[in-house]
């Protein structure tokens, strides 16, 4: 039976003809057939000339022109990677990914950029890398007409504008626009950090991290603002500063139309509007929208203070209470109210400060309906219905609901009284004791 229909097969690619010159037809393919013969074979065609793409693939219907690009596509559907590297393991479906894979362990980087001399270990990464220099940017969003200098950057960027993220956690179900970002996330559940600061230790998930880490230890800052000369460790960090100059703010609240420069801020924000606080204290439950609070909060059970004032000694366990103490001896304040005129260290305390002319109290307690400004003031408001008192004095235990309270009360336990009078010298241990003391004074001089 098979044999039979090779020989029919056979006899429907054999044509007679008489004339010496002569066309055959294929499907709606015309072939020249050789001239002094009388039986001829069809000859292939070759189907990347023809932009013809006969080979399908049945899982997804994409199609190839030739086989062997429908057989190396199979391979996503069927996980098969034939390819694997001796050192780590890592498998691949190309036999190219894993050459230029083992560079990552041998180092060598042959493909040289000739304006800057920066070496890539792939020939595409050096490709993307020249349209720095020569500013070239073919691909372009029809949506919002931002230009990318590679088709792939352009493809993940439209997926912005329809919201679609292929790649799945197939733990939490989180997703993502790229794999490298889904590979990336997998390592918080895995616990992997296979990259090492030779230096000092410290581990990371991935490469490019322990790259800006080392630059930490070098001082390296490549990245310089053309503006203001301000130099960063790794590009994107410029990017984002670039747009301070500029007045750029490309993310936006679909909530309530707030601009950011940096979509982590934007992400951030969003958890105002879902109530979202991913980041919660092992200690006492508490949780945060930013895993920066987190950290700082945790101080507050360990007693921790690394910020130290040069010019009092004075601790703190943030950064930015360190920044904004330091104004005390500078005198610095640059933010100041347009209506009455009083200046504030920081920006934040002239946006609340706003809200006294404005009438302004966005923080709703749910309980009585009571208003605040700020909302650490609703946090502490709300200890009153829940009872919470969370910050305990280490010598007698008793629990206050506000830590500025158990800072009062602990100068009973040491004694000190930094708050003195200018007229006699007599200090208090409470600032609404010296201003009582004061008013002797005044009644004296009277």
């Amino acid at each position: 039976m098979a044999i039979k229909e090779e020989q029919e097969d056979l006899k429907h690619q054999q044509i007679k003809v008489e004339e010496k010159e002569v066309y055959c037809s294929q499907g709606e393919k015309q072939i020249e057939l050789k001239q002094e013969t009388d039986t001829c074979m069809v000859v292939p065609v070759d189907e990347t000339h023809t932009g013809q793409k006969p080979f399908s693939c049945v899982t997804c219907g994409k199609c190839f022109s030739h086989k062997r690009d429908l057989t190396r596509h199979m391979m996503i559907h069927t996980g098969e990677k034939p390819f694997s590297c001796v050192t780590c393991g890592k498998s691949f479906i190309r036999k190219q990914h894993l050459t230029g894979h083992m560079r990552t362990h041998t180092g060598e980087k042959p493909f040289s950029c000739v304006n800057c001399g920066k070496s890539f270990g792939y020939k595409l990464a050096l490709t993307r890398h020249m349209m720095i220099h020569t500013g070239e940017k073919p691909f372009s969003c029809v949506n919002c007409g931002k230009s990318f200098g590679y088709k792939l950057a352009l493809t993940q960027h439209m997926m912005i504008h329809t919201g679609e993220k292929p790649f799945s956690c197939v733990t939490c179900g989180k997703t993502f626009i790229r794999k490298p970002h889904l590979t990336k996330h997998m390592m918080i559940h895995t616990g992997e950090k296979p990259f090492s600061c030779v230096t000092c230790g410290k581990s990371f998930g991935y490469k490019p991290a322990l790259t800006q880490h080392m630059m930490i230890h070098t001082g390296e800052k490549p990245f310089s603002c053309v503006k203001c000369g301000k130099c960063f460790s790794h590009k994107p960090t410029l990017t984002q500063h670039m747009r301070i100059h500029t007045g750029e703010k490309p993310f936006s609240c679909v909530t309530c139309g707030e601009s950011f420069i940096r979509k982590g801020d934007l992400t951030q924000h969003m958890r105002i509007h879902t109530g979202e606080k991913p980041f919660s204290c092992v200690t006492c439950g508490k949780s945060f929208i930013q895993k920066q609070h987190l950290t700082g909060h945790m101080r507050t059970h360990t007693g921790e203070k690394p910020f130290s004032c040069v010019n009092c000694g004075k601790s703190f366990g943030y950064k930015l209470a360190l920044t904004q103490h330091m104004m005390i001896h500078t005198g610095e304040k640059p933010f100041s109210c347009v209506n009455c005129g009083k200046s504030f260290g920081y920006k934040l305390a002239l946006t609340q400060h706003m809200m006294i002319h404005t009438g302004e109290k966005p923080f709703s307690c749910v309980t009585c309906g009571k208003t605040f400004i700020r909302k650490p003031d609703l946090t502490q408001h709300m200890m009153i219905h829940t009872g919470e008192k969370p910050f305990s004095c280490v010598n007698c235990l008793k629990s206050f609901s506000n830590k500025h309270y158990l800072t009062k009360h602990m100068r009973i336990h040491t004694g000190e009284k930094p708050f003195s009078c200018v007229t006699c010298l007599k200090s208090f241990s409470q600032k609404q004791n010296l201003i009582r003391h004061m008013t002797r004074h005044t009644v004296e001089n009277l």
